[in-house]
């Protein structure tokens, strides 16, 4: 019996040290291969990686769960450059920017981090712009005591609660459990056509742009410490936006809506339409048969509201 426990031992131990090897292997390849594409500011001790690009007023633009500032510089700043300095950041635990540990999970605590980095760029009553949980982020960019945000576009936002849970993916991996054993064997062994199936995934119905997965970096989200921060963020999302709704009518500024009506990871029934009936200020763009990326799928659309909000803002 000893000698079968030891045996055992040996095997499990032989298995986490290849992991463990192999997922580092990975990581170094993904860093190296998709460094950043901005400069790297130093923010209350912590990394904040911020792209800037272009001039004329300031917009900041804040990426979804389990994304980087790539998904915006892929094509949508060269186009937003001709007309606004862009800054696209990578929220924190995510793409270059550092973890903030247990408070991260909160969308407060990241605008906050993501205003003081703004702050050393001499952002400048800026329009802020979040897609998916980055919505939830602008949308807490405006809840704060920031006094010179012009507007918000929020695009595919995750920003009122849902009923129910995630799924199994985050129920899995958002677990400690799953963080400890799923996760390093994801980064490890996961086929490269699995992170190329997920991208798909949010792009369906319609496939994503020619040349995108090979872009937007899926190895750096595959990081383990990326995969869990992003599982706690997620999860731990629903408490916050809970609160935050209660907040929201009282929010004065101009902001812009934009969802598809085809979106089924955040729908638009459930995020989108109550948002906007809940806030003084807002105009709701319902874009037919659109999913989850309109920025990628329907970047026009996007670009208009983002007009429009500077209109309104008094910025054009």
């Amino acid at each position: 019996m000893a000698l079968s426990l030891l045996l055992a031992a040996t095997a499990i131990g032989g298995c986490a040290l290849l992991t463990d090897r192999r997922a580092t292997a990975r990581e170094v390849a993904a860093e190296a291969d998709y460094p950043p594409t901005g400069q790297i500011l130093m923010v209350e001790g912590r990394r904040v990686h911020a792209h800037v690009q272009g001039q004329g007023p300031d917009l900041v633009l804040i990426h979804g769960a389990s994304g980087n500032t790539r998904d915006f510089t892929f094509a949508l700043v060269d186009r937003l450059a001709q007309d606004y300095r862009v800054i696209a950041f990578d929220r924190p635990g995510l793409g270059w920017s550092d973890d903030m540990g247990p408070e991260g999970i909160s969308p407060m605590m990241q605008a906050r981090l993501l205003q003081a980095a703004a702050d050393q760029l001499d952002v400048r009553r800026p329009i802020v712009l979040g897609h998916s949980y980055g919505g939830a982020v602008a949308m807490a960019w405006g809840l704060t005591d920031t006094p010179d945000t012009a507007a918000l576009v929020i695009v595919s936002g995750a920003t009122m609660p849902w009923p129910g849970g995630l799924g199994p993916f985050y129920a899995i991996t958002g677990s400690r459990i799953g963080a400890a054993t799923v996760i390093p064997a994801i980064t490890a062994f996961a086929p490269p056509d699995r992170a190329e199936a997920v991208i798909d995934g949010i792009f369906a119905p319609a496939p994503p742009p020619p040349g995108y997965a090979d872009y937007v970096g899926a190895g750096l989200t595959m990081r383990r410490d990326t995969l869990r921060i992003n599982a706690a963020q997620v999860t731990g999302l629903k408490p916050h936006v809970t609160r935050m709704a209660e907040a929201y009518p009282r929010l004065v500024l101009p902001v812009e809506i934009l969802h598809g009506t085809a979106d089924t990871i955040v729908p638009a029934r459930i995020h989108a339409v109550p948002l906007s009936e809940r806030l003084p200020d807002a105009a709701l763009t319902l874009i037919p048969d659109a999913a989850h990326m309109p920025h990628h799928s329907h970047p026009d659309a996007v670009i208009a509201a983002i007009h429009r909000a500077a209109a309104r803002a008094g910025l054009r």
